[in-house]
């Protein structure tokens, strides 16, 4: 019977299991906060290509000047805010949206997975604007 006391008393004592929890516990929070933070990174990647794309096909879009010039401007932003690695493919392309002449600029990039690494090609936004004319309409 003294045995038997002794096993139970070896498998109900819980002297040492603080630490244990606290690197379990420490762990999991350490992996939610990255995570939450990597989701952020890819979000703001996101946003930032998006809104280049935007101010590129409005840049495109202007009457007195050539589509190649709004895919500088894209490639500009996107370089100064994440790097020039991510506008490594933009495209420009006159398009007709609801009747109107529309520019529309195209960025494919890489998704940032871990850090700024990613997969290539990933992630494609599209921006648009009217394009202007110089003549009348009238």
């Amino acid at each position: 019977m003294r045995g038997v006391e002794r096993s139970r008393a070896v498998w109900t004592d819980d002297r040492g299991s603080s630490p244990v929890e606290f690197v379990l516990v420490g762990a999991l929070l350490t992996a939610l906060t990255l995570g939450v933070l990597q989701f952020a990174l890819a979000v703001y990647v996101r946003n930032v290509v998006h809104d280049a794309a935007v101010e590129g096909a409005h840049v495109a879009a202007l009457a007195d000047t050539d589509p190649g010039e709004g895919v500088q401007r894209t490639e500009l932003v996107i370089g100064r805010a994440i790097g020039g690695d991510y506008a490594r493919d933009v495209s420009v392309r006159e398009t007709t949206a609801l009747g109107v002449p529309t520019m529309e600029i195209t960025v494919r990039t890489s998704l940032p997975v871990i850090g700024l690494i990613g997969i290539p090609a990933a992630l494609e936004v599209t921006g648009r604007a009217p394009a202007e004319s110089l003549t009348a309409d009238g």
